[in-house]
């Protein structure tokens, strides 16, 4: 069972630096014009519409993703068989990383279309709001309520 837990460590890990660099590409892609920037510049109603979208996704996003995580696991995780909780704890994971990329993706482009540094301010929120899930042992343990070795601390 060790060994399922280190692999499951692994793989959230690889997600999360996958998440955070496919951000970086994101930004960079605009950077050096792959995608067009300030296309709605000077569009007033397209840019209140879009950053109150952002501003609005970001504010909801960021504490249901924490919050739900939270009461998945207490609710449902917990009540499982370890390889059932392993393969839950997975998918929990991921859809938590989800509801963080996705309003991530949506405030950079909105940024980048519009250049209003509002959008910029959602993305640092949620890029902070995502350090909060960066995979390890010792939350893994304790979210699952398993026992730590002494030897492990």
């Amino acid at each position: 069972m060790e060994k399922k837990i280190s692999c499951l460590l692994r793989l959230l890990e690889v997600e999360f630096a996958l998440w955070w660099i496919f951000a970086v590409v994101w930004c960079v892609l605009y950077e050096t014009d792959v995608f067009p920037q300030g296309s709605l510049v000077g569009d007033v109603r397209a840019e209140y519409i879009l950053q109150t979208v952002g501003i609005l996704l970001a504010v909801c996003l960021i504490p249901l993703s924490l919050r739900m995580f939270s009461l998945s696991l207490t609710r449902y995780v917990r009540q499982l068989s370890l390889p059932e909780a392993l393969v839950s704890y997975r998918r929990w994971c991921e859809i938590r990383l989800a509801m963080l990329g996705a309003p991530v993706l949506f405030n950079l482009t909105v940024y980048y279309t519009t250049l209003n540094l509002t959008s910029l301010l959602c993305v640092g929120m949620l890029l902070v709001a995502s350090l909060f899930c960066v995979p390890g042992r010792r939350r893994l343990m304790r979210e699952l309520d398993l026992e730590i070795d002494e030897d492990q601390k």
